[in-house]
């Protein structure tokens, strides 16, 4: 009803050229349709494979009417108001003829009130008839709203199939809430993808959901969906972020709270030390979608093009909300020394802070990094984010727990091997080089066939020289940086 209100008062504003992107036209047909009824001015439909026809009425198409330049010309000629629904235009406005006439029929509605009406997924308005032109778009459906498209669609289904719907009141409510910002076409589409597989509507729905709206929303490919997040217990260490990750959960995640909501953290240290295997984590423990932003894929060699796309990005994670939006190795993207790339880069910090400082979207940013160098200390200062963690090497106890985790995981019983140890032995291994030692002495033992034991483990450690050692210069420079200016997560 409110989109019905707003566009009679755009068309009675006296707007010659009146442009709707959208993808929903049967919807904006059938509003322009019962508009017709109201207006007292006849209201009609083009499409070059109809022709021109009465929407209101049930008149036959005017097939001769069919070609772009002929229903222009005939629009000219018609000498009483109206309103044109043209469909899908948008090709035609290469031709020069074209824009000259829809300009001539926009120039003469002093006299003669026609209002050209161009419906497609995408209108570039010429220069020449930007100054006669206004847009129109629809409204998306409010958390009422689509709470509403719930109850109509198991209503529906309920109808067809006989049976209730099994509702779970607070997958409902999270259901809602995670389809805002997108059409009421594509909310009906993913409440059906809901309910039809089992005539439920349940908190396992909900990845799946959130799945299908991410690929319904991200047409071009800049962001990702991570799909595989994983649990704090699969993680060894990280005692304190933890702590204060669980201290925030209720505010963020829309519990009632007092408290102002978090807006996310950093994560600084060396590779393989753990921080994605959080970032992953935080989006598992919270319940909610994990974006990932890859710097690197915004970069277009095109002047604006780059800045546009961290725009889309962005603007795709609000759609998404709640979510964590994953901004990995950000230093990529917006590093103080990049002084060859014509000013990308500080476009793209200004766009990002000027983002953060805006958005009012419920998104808990994790932003990661391995040299805190090249960071501009815009970004590292309090306030923009919550608070800067540094993941440092593993201690004895979290390695004892990673080698727990990884021998786990490939079904091999921790309790069969000196883990005190192994983990003695491998001071300075990151957790990503421990499993890279688990898995290649599974191959050494396989290899001399037999089954894995201490020693296996104990010799690909003697074998391997850590990170910690091979660039030790820098990851002492890291350690002592981040002593005075980070929380340490471990």
């Amino acid at each position: 009803m409110q989109d019905l209100h707003d566009l009679e008062l755009v068309l009675l504003s006296r707007n010659p050229i009146l442009v709707i992107e959208s993808l929903e036209e049967p919807r904006v047909v059938q509003l322009f349709a019962r508009l017709g009824l109201r207006l007292g001015h006849p209201m009609f439909q083009w499409s070059v494979t109809e022709g021109l026809k009465r929407l209101e009425m049930d008149f036959e198409a005017q097939r001769h009417n069919s070609e772009p330049t002929d229903v222009l010309k005939h629009i000219k000629a018609v000498s009483n108001p109206g309103y044109y629904l043209l469909l899908d235009f948008h090709p035609y406005l290469q031709d020069p003829i074209h824009v000259r006439l829809i300009k001539e029929i926009a120039q003469s509605y002093d006299s003669i009130p026609r209002t050209l009406v161009f419906l497609s997924h995408d209108f570039p308005i010429p220069r020449e008839i930007k100054h006669l032109s206004s847009r129109f778009s629809l409204q998306l459906p409010d958390r009422a709203g689509i709470k509403r498209l719930i109850r109509e669609e198991a209503e529906r289904w309920q109808a067809g199939s006989r049976r209730g719907v099994k509702a779970d009141p607070k997958a409902v409510e999270r259901l809602a809430g995670n389809l805002a910002g997108v059409t009421v076409t594509d909310a009906r589409r993913l409440i059906r993808s809901a309910i039809e597989d089992d005539g439920a509507i349940r908190q396992e729905d909900l990845p799946k959901v959130m799945q299908a709206k991410y690929e319904l929303i991200n047409q071009d490919g800049i962001i990702s969906f991570e799909y595989d997040t994983a649990r704090f217990s699969d993680i060894a260490g990280l005692k304190q972020l933890k702590q204060w990750l669980d201290h925030r959960r209720k505010a963020f995640i829309g519990e009632p709270t007092a408290l102002d909501r978090p807006k996310g953290i950093m994560l600084l240290g060396v590779q393989g030390g753990g921080k994605s295997l959080a970032a992953k984590a935080v989006a598992g423990s919270f319940g909610i979608p994990l974006l990932r932003l890859d710097f690197a894929s915004l970069y277009n060699k095109f002047i604006g093009e780059t800045e546009k796309n961290l725009r889309r990005a962005l603007g795709l994670a609000e759609t998404m909300a709640p979510c964590v939006l994953w901004m990995d190795e950000i230093e990529k993207g917006i590093s103080m020394d990049s002084n060859s790339d014509d000013g990308v880069s500080r476009r793209i910090l200004g766009t990002l802070l000027t983002w953060m400082a805006e958005h009012k979207a419920n998104i808990f940013i994790i932003a990661t990094s391995n040299d805190i160098e090249r960071l501009p200390p815009e970004l590292i200062r309090k306030g923009r984010l919550d608070e800067i963690f540094f993941v440092d090497l593993p201690d004895l106890e979290s390695r004892m727990e990673i080698f727990r985790i990884h021998l786990r995981m490939r079904n091999l019983a921790p309790s069969g091997f000196d883990l005190e140890t192994l983990a003695r032995n491998s001071e300075g291994f990151t957790g990503a080089e421990i499993e890279q030692v688990i898995v290649s002495a599974l191959y050494a033992a396989q290899a001399q066939e037999e089954t894995l034991e201490t020693r296996h483990l104990q010799e690909e450690l003697d074998r391997t020289s850590p990170l910690s050692v091979v660039m030790s210069e820098k990851i002492s420079y890291l350690q002592s940086w981040a002593s005075e200016r980070a929380v340490p997560a471990h």
